[in-house]
């Protein structure tokens, strides 16, 4: 595996913590024997744990995140820019978790979806959000997997499936 995927799943394990195979390579938009390769060779080197079925960092693993992506944010001449993008994301990041708690809730209630009008104004506004996340989502290459899943969670929702 090359260095960026290894960076991509060190920095994926960083971002959700401790986690099953299956949500890291998710997470990280690979699949799950090319994830799964990556975490014993960053094992191997002490970057990462295997407990109880799952995958987390190490001290060691934190601090080779932090370096790697401080090389990569120097390497691409990002970080004027990446330091932007975060500072947008800052002011975006709450609206998200409101509009994902109003996804779920109503009030003090659970939101059962059998109000679709209610339904349509949280997705549209998650559309509105999504739209001004670009110039956020598109600083850095590997930004781009946040608009997939993004992208793929509208896709289900507008498709029916609202379990999630």
């Amino acid at each position: 595996m090359d260095t960026g995927t290894e960076l991509l799943v060190l920095h994926t394990l960083r971002c959700i913590g401790y986690a099953e195979l299956s949500r890291v390579a998710r997470v990280a938009g690979l699949g799950e024997d090319d994830t799964e390769s990556v975490l014993i060779d960053l094992a191997v080197d002490g970057l990462v744990i295997r407990e109880f079925g799952g995958w987390g960092l190490t001290g060691k693993g934190r601090a080779e995140d932090a370096r790697r992506i401080s090389e990569e944010l120097d390497a691409a001449g990002a970080r004027g820019a990446v330091t932007l993008a975060y500072e947008r994301f800052l002011v975006l990041n709450p609206e998200l978790l409101d509009l994902c708690s109003a996804w779920q809730m109503r009030g003090s209630e659970v939101n059962d979806h059998s109000d679709p009008d209610y339904d349509e104004r949280v997705l549209r506004r998650v559309e509105d959000l999504n739209e001004r996340a670009d110039d956020v989502l598109t600083v850095l290459p590997r930004f781009t997997r946040y608009r997939v899943r993004l992208n793929s969670a509208l896709d289900e929702v507008r498709d029916g499936r609202i379990e999630h």
